[in-house]
């Protein structure tokens, strides 16, 4: 006879509402003008006003956590007091007064010109950039290069005149593969998932064994013979299981499904400036409306409240007033705390990375990592993870994505941390001086390296080269 038992287990699962304000965390200021005009359509006690404040800094009310906005049911009279405060989303970014003073807002009309905005920041010359100008032009609209690097090397020898060769012309596409977002420029599936488990650069099992999958057994792994696979990898079914759902969550089309545009254009989310010597930072909410509870929805409900509250249609029409400026509501406060977060987090990296935004200047990049930034404004790593996707910043000397700020870290013999960038560019340097018909092997960089210095494992020297889109020494070599 079965017996019937009682067990206790907590669990952690996000609200509907933490969910959507996750999903207004992350989406860049280019598209959060499109998820306000879909709210304004969805809810009618929702609407555009005049501002109500002028203050650019937030009260306690409005730092009000997502569990702080599941309220429960209020009476009729918590929604007839004159208390929803409007909000303007350029408040803290924006002074009408000074609009003849600011600069215009570089955008990227095209996927085309966002590719080649961000190729400008790992390009090293005019060579390599009328390249890439080739090489994004043939792109499909998937995001893959499929005509073959010889024939590109043919086109710009009869169409401009420019001679070059495989090695320079897949050394500008390895480059290119570097750029946001992961997998464009492949040359096939194969290629394209590997580019994007490569950039996860993480040491689990799991992405190691999907990137053994897609590498070395992409064609057993197509048809399906995991029984095979499990055989000549040594795995159990839960194991590749994991990789295979790991590698159903990449991107097999990253130049999108329709009509290849990337990025219909590229808005900076923050403006960064040096007003004599101390850094300004602005959150850009130009493209959107100010927001605020409809007062017609409060009379609405108001009315109804004098009338017989017995009779169903009254009920009913009591509950989605209630229901409509609850969600109104929330999502103003949603909004105001998306755009704390967003500043909180823009303040600590700017912090971080001061000299760079001072000067201009790579070499003043320090190491920064994103759990370190979480660390500072006392946020989880993943919530940094959420405002660092797909925004940028402009500064004065462009237009700069926020993950280019992060990087690891290398300690250098004199015990100073050193950005990995600042190592590339030393790698890049060192091969560009190497002698042309003796390029030198990993091994010998790795040498070379540590005698600037830098204890840098050979396997990681290789990373970096290839992260540079640098061919190994045999292809390097000239006669």
């Amino acid at each position: 006879m079965q017996g019937l038992s009682l067990k206790i287990s907590q669990q952690q699962r996000l609200s509907p509402q933490q969910i959507q304000f996750v999903k207004l965390l992350q989406i860049p200021t280019a598209e959060l003008a499109a998820r306000i005009e879909e709210e304004l359509e969805e809810n009618p006690a929702l609407e555009e006003g005049v501002e109500i404040r002028d203050s650019d800094e937030f009260d306690e009310k409005e730092r009000e956590t997502v569990e702080d906005l599941e309220r429960e049911e209020l009476e009729i009279g918590d929604y007839l007091q004159d208390d929803y405060a409007g909000y303007k989303m350029a408040g803290d970014s924006y002074d009408s007064h000074e609009e003849s003073k600011e600069r215009p807002m570089a955008t990227v009309a095209s996927a085309e010109e966002y590719l080649l905005m961000q190729i400008g920041f790992v390009l090293k010359d005019e060579r390599e950039e009328l390249i890439a100008h080739q090489l994004i032009g043939s792109l499909e609209e998937d995001g893959y290069l499929r005509r073959n690097i010889e024939s590109i090397v043919n086109d710009l020898a009869f169409t401009q005149g420019f001679n070059t060769d495989f090695v320079e012309v897949e050394n500008v596409l390895k480059k290119i593969q570097a750029l946001d977002p992961a997998g464009i420029g492949a040359r096939d599936l194969q290629e394209c998932l590997s580019i994007q488990l490569h950039r996860r650069e993480s040491d689990h099992p799991t992405c190691l064994l999907a990137i053994r999958l897609i590498d070395e057994y992409f064609d057993e792994f197509s048809k399906k013979h995991f029984v095979q696979l499990q055989q000549k990898l040594g795995i159990d079914e839960s194991e590749l299981k994991k990789a295979i759902n790991l590698i159903k969550r990449l991107n097999p089309k990253p130049g999108g499904a329709e009509g290849g545009n990337l990025a219909p254009y590229l808005q900076p989310d923050f403006v960064v400036t040096n007003q004599h010597g101390k850094l300004d930072i602005k959150l850009n909410g130009k493209n959107a409306p100010e927001l605020r509870v409809s007062k017609s929805f409060q009379e609405m409900l108001q009315t109804y409240d004098q009338g017989n509250k017995q009779q169903k249609e009254i009920k009913e029409a009591v509950t989605f007033i209630k229901h409509k400026l609850d969600a109104a509501s929330w999502f103003i406060q949603a909004i105001q705390q998306r755009q704390g977060t967003l500043l909180k987090t823009m303040h600590s990296i700017v912090a971080q990375q001061y000299d760079f935004f001072l000067t201009g200047d790579d070499s003043s990049l320090k190491p920064m990592k994103m759990k370190e930034i979480a660390a500072l404004i006392e946020m989880d790593v993943s919530t940094v993870s959420r405002v660092v996707s797909a925004k940028s910043v402009q500064t004065d000397f462009g237009i700069y994505p926020l993950k280019y700020f992060f990087s690891e870290g290398i300690t250098h013999e004199s015990g100073e941390d050193v950005s990995t960038r600042e190592v590339k560019n030393i790698l890049r340097d060192i091969i560009e001086q190497e002698p042309a018909h003796e390029p030198y092997p990993d091994e010998t960089l790795e040498l070379l390296l540590a005698e600037k210095g830098f204890v840098v494992k050979r396997r990681t020297v290789a990373k970096y080269r290839e992260q540079l889109g640098i061919p190994v020494a045999r292809l390097r070599k000239k006669l």
